[in-house]
C-alpha cells in the first residue's frame, strides 16, 4: 500500500492532467463531427462514434492502471519480447485478414470492434529500439549497431506497407529523431533533408529540367573550387550521380511503384486545383471548413461543412477540421498550444531519466506524437498529402487512442520509479 502512495505521489500529474484534457475535448469534438440538428442524440449514444469512444476512453483507463501496476522494469526486459510478438500479429493480419477499404490491416473482433495491429507497432518498436540503444553506443558509429537498429525499425513499416497501410508506415521514420539525440550521425538527417527536398521538386519541374540545373550548378561549383577541392573530386561526382538517380528514379517510383489513390494524392498535394470535385475533394473541402471559421468560430454544434457531411472522415482523419469550423482560429491556436505543452512535457521526463532505454524511449514517443500531429494537421489545410494519419488523442477509433495511450503511460509508469529508485539511492 505504501509503494503504491508513493507511486502515486510521483506520478507527473501534468502530463495526465494534458491528456485527460486532450482526450476531453477530442471526445466533444467527435460529437460535434456526428451531431444532426435534425435527429438530436446525446453525446453518450453508443450508436454514435462519440458514444463508443467514449467505451474506448473508459478501457483506456484501465488499461493505465494496468500500465502502472506492471513492474516498470518488465518494459526493459520484455521489450523484444513484445515487439516480435507484435510482428508475428502484423504478419498474422497480413495473411488472414479479410480486405477493408483495400487493406489488409485490421483484425475484426466483433462486428462493431476491429484493431489495428498497426498502431500498437508504434510503441513496441520503441520499446525495441530503446532497449537496443541502451546496451550500445551510437557516437562510435559502428555499422553493425547500426544496421541492426535500422532492421528494428524497418522490419514493421516493411510489413505495414504489405498491408496496403502506406500512411501508417510512414510514421516509423520519425524514430530517426530519437536516434539522433542519442548521438546518430547528423550526415543521415542531412540526407534524409536533401532527399525530400529533390523529391519535392521533382514533382514541380520537369525532370530534364531538373537534372540540367543540378548538372549546371555541380559543374560550376567544381569549376570555381577545383583547385581546393580536386583531391575530394570522387565524392562531388558521386554525389552528383545520386542527386541524378533520385531525380529520374522519383518519376518511375510514381508512375509505377504507387497505387492510383497515392498518385492521385501527390497530385493533389502539389496542385489543390487538379480535380476539386474528384481526388482534390478532401482537401478542399477540408480547406473551405477550417476558413469558414474566422477568428472565434461558428460554436459548438453550429459547424455546416461538418453537419452536412461535406468533408468526409469527419471525426477521424479531419477531425481537426471540426475544430477549426466550430472554434476558429483562436481554438485551433489552442490545440496546437496543448499539443506544444504535451511535447516540451514529454522532452522534459525523457531528459530527466537515469537510464538510455528510459531517455530513448521518452523521444521515441515525442517523435510519434509530433510526427502525427504534424502530417494530420498539414494534410487537412493542404500542406502534406492525405495519407490516413489520426490525429492523436482527438480522432475517433479505439486502435488509436489505446495505442497513444500505451505508448506515453509506459513513460510516464518508468519515470514514476524512477523517482522511486532516486529516493532509495
Amino acid at each position: 500500500m505504501r509503494t503504491t502512495y508513493k507511486i502515486a505521489n510521483n506520478i507527473d500529474w501534468v502530463t495526465i492532467g494534458l491528456y485527460a484534457l486532450m482526450v476531453t475535448l477530442g471526445w466533444m469534438n467527435i460529437y460535434a463531427a456526428v451531431y444532426n440538428p435534425e435527429n438530436v442524440t446525446s453525446i453518450f449514444d453508443f450508436t454514435l462514434n462519440s458514444g463508443k469512444q467514449l467505451a474506448w476512453i473508459g478501457t483506456s483507463v484501465i488499461i493505465i492502471i494496468m500500465l502502472f501496476a506492471i513492474d516498470y522494469k518488465a518494459y526493459d526486459s520484455l521489450a523484444y519480447g513484445i515487439y516480435w510478438f507484435v510482428i508475428l500479429i502484423l504478419l498474422g493480419t497480413l495473411l488472414l485478414a479479410s480486405p477493408i477499404k483495400g487493406s489488409r490491416s485490421w483484425l475484426v473482433i466483433t462486428e462493431s470492434v476491429r484493431l489495428q495491429p498497426a498502431e500498437f507497432a508504434k510503441f513496441a518498436t520503441a520499446l525495441a529500439v530503446s532497449r537496443f540503444m541502451s546496451s550500445i553506443n551510437l557516437r562510435q558509429q559502428n555499422w553493425k549497431d547500426q544496421a541492426k537498429l535500422a532492421g528494428l525499425a524497418l522490419l514493421p513499416p516493411m510489413i505495414i506497407i504489405l498491408q496496403n497501410e502506406t500512411g501508417s508506415a510512414l510514421v516509423f521514420a520519425a524514430f530517426t529523431l530519437a536516434f539522433f539525440r542519442e548521438g546518430m550521425s547528423p550526415l543521415i538527417l542531412i540526407i534524409g533533408a536533401v532527399a525530400v527536398f529533390v523529391f519535392v521538386l521533382t514533382l514541380l519541374i520537369p525532370q530534364w529540367y531538373l537534372a540540367g540545373i543540378v548538372t549546371v550548378l555541380m559543374g560550376a561549383y567544381l569549376w570555381l573550387n577545383f583547385h581546393r577541392i580536386k583531391r575530394y573530386l570522387p565524392t562531388y561526382i558521386s554525389i552528383w550521380a545520386a542527386v541524378l538517380v533520385m531525380v529520374f528514379s522519383v518519376t518511375y517510383f510514381i508512375d509505377n511503384v504507387l497505387q492510383e489513390h497515392q498518385q492521385n494524392r501527390i497530385k493533389v498535394l502539389v496542385d489543390p486545383e487538379v480535380d476539386p470535385l474528384g481526388v482534390g475533394w478532401n482537401v478542399t473541402q477540408s480547406k473551405i471548413a477550417i476558413g469558414s471559421g474566422g477568428f472565434f468560430g461558428k460554436g459548438f454544434l453550429e459547424g455546416t461543412q461538418t453537419k452536412f457531411d461535406f468533408v468526409p472522415e469527419q471525426s477521424t482523419d479531419f477531425i481537426f477540421c471540426t475544430v477549426g469550423e466550430e472554434h476558429g482560429w483562436l481554438g485551433s491556436l489552442i490545440i496546437v498550444a496543448l499539443f506544444m505543452a504535451l511535447l516540451i512535457r514529454i522532452i522534459y521526463v525523457a531528459e530527466r531519466q537515469r537510464s538510455v532505454f528510459g531517455r530513448t524511449y521518452g523521444y521515441c514517443v515525442a517523435s510519434i506524437i509530433f510526427f502525427h500531429f504534424l502530417v494530420n494537421v498539414g494534410m487537412t489545410i493542404g500542406l502534406a498529402p492525405v495519407v490516413g494519419i489520426p490525429l492523436p488523442f482527438f480522432s475517433y477509433g479505439g486502435s488509436s487512442l489505446w495505442s497513444f495511450t500505451i505508448l506515453l503511460f509506459i513513460l510516464l509508469a518508468i519515470d514514476a520509479h524512477r523517482k522511486l529508485d532516486l529516493g532509495r539511492g
